[in-house]
Order: C-alpha cells, then sequence, then structure tokens
C-alpha cells in the first residue's frame, strides 16, 4: 500500500440529494453511472469501500413530521425505506460498471436485500465488494450521518468520506461569505472550539468518541472519491 494513503478502508457518505436529476427527479442515471466508475477507480486505487446514502432526494423525515400530520418515528421510518430505494439503484449502477456490490439493509427486507450483520459485512470487505449499507441505524430520531460513522466504527474504517456540495470545511458558508476560509486539516478538537458544523451532534461525537477520522470533500466535477482519496482534490481532514 502506498505511503500517501493514511487508510485502506473508508466508508463513503453521500447525501441523497447528491443523486438527484436537474429537472427534479428522485435519480439521475448519468450521476450513478459516474459515481459507479468513480468508486471502480476508488477499488482499483487500493481501497475498501463501503457506501451509506440518505434518503433526502425523496423524503426526510424531521420535515415531513414537522408538518404535524405524522409523527417523526413513522416519517423516520419512509426516510429509511427511501435510503433502501436509493442503495439497490446505487448496487445496480456499480454492478453494470463491473464493480462487485451487496446491498445491506439495517431495516430487515429479506426478499430485497441482504439483513445488515456486521460479521458477514466485513467478509464482503474483505473479498473486494461494496457494501451499500442502507435503512440507516435501523431507529428514528438518528440520522444517516450517525449511520455512516455507526458503521465505519462497526467495520473498521480508517475514514469517514463525506462528500458533500463544497470541497472541504469552511469557516463560514462559502456561498454567502466570498471571504470565507476552507482548512485543509483540523482537530475534533479544533471543529467543536470554531463552531464547524462538519456532521450533526451525534454522528460528530461518535466519530470523536472512536478516533475516527472525517475527510470532507466535494462528490461534483472535476473533484471526485478518488481523487479525494488519493491527496489529488481539495478536502478537509478532521482527525483525532
Amino acid at each position: 500500500m502506498p505511503e500517501t494513503k493514511p487508510f485502506r478502508r473508508v466508508l463513503v457518505k453521500l447525501s441523497g440529494e447528491a443523486l438527484a436529476a436537474p429537472d427534479g427527479y428522485w435519480l439521475h442515471p448519468p450521476l450513478l453511472a459516474a459515481l459507479a466508475e468513480d468508486i471502480s477507480k476508488t477499488l482499483e486505487a487500493g481501497f475498501q469501500v463501503a457506501l451509506v446514502v440518505g434518503g433526502g432526494n425523496m423524503i426526510r423525515g424531521a420535515r415531513i413530521s414537522s408538518a404535524g400530520w405524522i409523527d417523526r418515528a413513522t416519517g423516520d421510518s419512509l426516510g429509511m425505506i427511501a435510503t433502501v430505494m436509493n442503495s439497490l439503484a446505487l448496487e445496480t449502477a456499480l454492478n453494470a460498471a463491473g464493480v462487485p456490490a451487496r446491498t445491506m439493509s439495517a431495516v430487515s427486507m429479506p426478499t430485497i436485500c441482504e439483513t445488515y450483520a456486521r460479521q458477514p459485512a466485513l467478509h464482503h470487505l474483505d473479498k473486494g465488494q461494496v457494501v451499500v449499507l442502507a435503512g440507516g441505524t435501523g431507529n428514528p430520531y438518528f440520522t444517516t450521518d450517525t449511520a455512516a460513522v455507526l458503521r465505519a466504527a462497526e467495520l473498521r474504517c480508517g475514514a469517514v468520506l463525506k462528500a458533500t456540495q463544497v470541497d472541504g470545511v469552511y469557516s463560514a458558508d462559502p456561498k454567502k461569505d466570498p471571504s470565507a476560509l476552507r482548512y485543509d486539516r483540523l482537530t475534533h478538537d479544533d471543529a467543536i472550539a470554531r463552531d464547524l458544523k462538519i456532521m450533526d451532534t451525534a454522528a460528530f461525537a461518535l466519530a470523536r468518541e472512536s478516533r475516527i477520522s472525517i475527510v470532507v470533500g466535494s462528490i461534483h466535477a472535476p473533484s471526485s472519491v478518488t481523487a479525494i482519496l488519493t491527496g489529488n482534490a481539495p478536502s478537509t481532514h478532521v482527525v483525532p
């Protein structure tokens, strides 16, 4: 393994919104195909990859429950189902690109996909398969950010790559403040002291406790998962 790679196994966290088409449809097949090719190159670079994808391109439990016509637990259950739909689409795109992938859901759906369990997931990763982890944590009130960090800890991942709309962590919103500074490297304590919103509180607390690094970079071209992980695209590393 090249010395430039600080870790070999990584969990990539994708937002559901990143999969949406420009016309608002919940999935954009060309984007899925490009993402699958990117993950293929990530494997060729020597990384092992697990994926967690959100469901915000379809539904957000907290948002619909705030309208008052549905309770939060039910709303979050709908969101978990949305992540399964996204994960199955992503698995299909990966397989079409020649990447062996397996969807595992924390919400048991045995006729649709494998139910998540730690040891089988580790076995799939050791065999070089991409594991697409659906269903969040399987519980309401927890975000897919929290699910990503939890699975990273369980599966002995060296880092969580949070693929976002921007190329790292900034001192302020770069879309609103042109003078915002991008950080190349931070510690968990730095992020707390500067009140930087890298992940939700529960997810970040678990990452800090588990001493898991968080890498934040842009999912949009000219960046890519492979470029971020190999140091060829801007990103911010938040380290223990």
